[in-house]
């Protein structure tokens, strides 16, 4: 149900997209999707995921200037530097305090050297980087309906296919240590 509500906006610009096939106007309905997604998470939670106010701010900022100006290139950047900032960020904390984000995030639910943590952090760091180049790259090489299709189904799907890889790797490691 969360991976739906984290998903929501997305959906939202993208059945808008299909049914207009304006990009102006599928912007201009994702930034009060997102604004009322991240309200009504404030509201039921009293917190919101860095990563929905990091969305939430680059939609506002430049779905803004897609409206505004009239230009569908703005909005194409978001994914990107969504990708590139959690790069950073992931990469970063490598170097910030004994725990990269990943052992943050999964560490209480499975044991790994530090070695394997750090691999997985800088799996996740390549992985995001790739990311962001691949959508710069369909964004700015195919027509914008075949972004607005990538941008559901390509991401995700990249998504699910690297943390399937990420699950036969944390298997193989977990063998390997008993």
């Amino acid at each position: 149900m969360k991976l739906l509500f984290d998903f929501l906006p997305i959906l939202v610009f993208f059945l808008v997209y299909k049914s207009t096939g304006d990009i102006i106007i599928a912007t201009a309905v994702l930034i009060p999707a997102t604004l009322v997604q991240v309200g009504y998470t404030w509201l039921k939670h009293r917190t919101v995921e860095k990563m929905h106010v990091i969305s939430l701010a680059l939609v506002v900022l430049l779905g803004g200037a897609t409206v505004l100006l009239g230009d569908g290139d703005f909005i194409k950047w978001k994914p990107t530097i969504v990708n590139w900032l959690f790069a950073l960020a992931f990469f970063g904390s490598q170097f910030i305090g004994h725990k990269n984000f990943i052992e943050r995030m999964m560490g209480d639910k499975i044991e790994l050297p530090h070695k394997t943590w750090r691999t997985l952090n800088l799996a996740w760091v390549g992985f995001f980087i790739l990311s962001g180049a691949v959508n710069l790259y369909v964004a700015f090489n195919f027509s914008e309906d075949i972004w607005v299709d990538f941008k559901l189904f390509g991401l995700l799907g990249m998504t699910i296919v690297f943390i399937i890889l990420q699950g036969v790797y944390l298997t193989s490691q977990m063998q390997n240590k008993d």
